[in-house]
């Protein structure tokens, strides 16, 4: 395939529509859809099916990390309130709940483990960051996050679309394996 629109411009071109996404009122993390959209393409490129497999996993990631801040929140001196116990508290959390998210891979749903870590990590850095709709809101920003890494997939199909491909036929000339006039591969001749 060759492309009428080099690869390179038409991302870039998508990466900078980005900033109008993320720099509204509702202050959405715009960089949660390169985690999804390189997702995509580590998954072999943008298909419905890999598409489906990180919409099912990364909203569950990022609900794993909501519980951990959710219980952070409201139990997190549970253990006293000193610095070490806080730390231990969060540790033990983070201990189940990683556990829990990663037995969660073993379901067919579930299944791309990786995808859950893009969408926990992604939840993390929106809500610590402050970004969503509603800055440390922990709900906002789970809703914030999942929104965005929904549009990786797009993002990606778009990157590819929009450079507008066209099929290179291959001429029997410019071949590198000789073949017979019904097509089928000749073994060179011993020279």
């Amino acid at each position: 395939m060759r492309e009428r629109i080099p690869h390179e411009i038409v991302a870039s071109l998508l990466a900078g529509a980005t900033a109008f996404i993320g720099g509204n009122a509702l202050h959405l993390p715009p960089w949660a859809i390169f985690i999804s959209w390189a997702g995509t393409f580590l998954l072999g490129g943008p298909s419905l099916t890999n598409a489906k497999r990180l919409w099912l996993a990364m909203p569950a990631g990022s609900a794993f990390a909501l519980v951990i801040v959710l219980i952070e929140e409201h139990f997190g001196t549970a253990l006293g309130e000193g610095r070490f116990a806080r730390n231990l508290m969060q540790a033990l959390v983070i201990l189940v709940l990683n556990s829990a998210l990663m037995y969660a891979g073993r379901l067919k749903l579930l299944a791309l483990v990786p995808g859950m870590f893009f969408g926990f990590a992604s939840f993390f850095a929106t809500f610590f960051g402050g970004f969503g709709y509603d800055p440390g809101n922990a709900w906002a920003a789970w809703v914030s996050v999942v929104a965005m890494n929904a549009l990786g997939p797009v993002f990606a199909y778009l990157s590819l679309r929009l450079t507008f491909p066209v099929r290179e036929e291959v001429s029997q000339a410019a071949s590198p394996v000789p073949q017979s006039r019904t097509g089928e591969t000749v073994s060179p001749e011993p020279s």
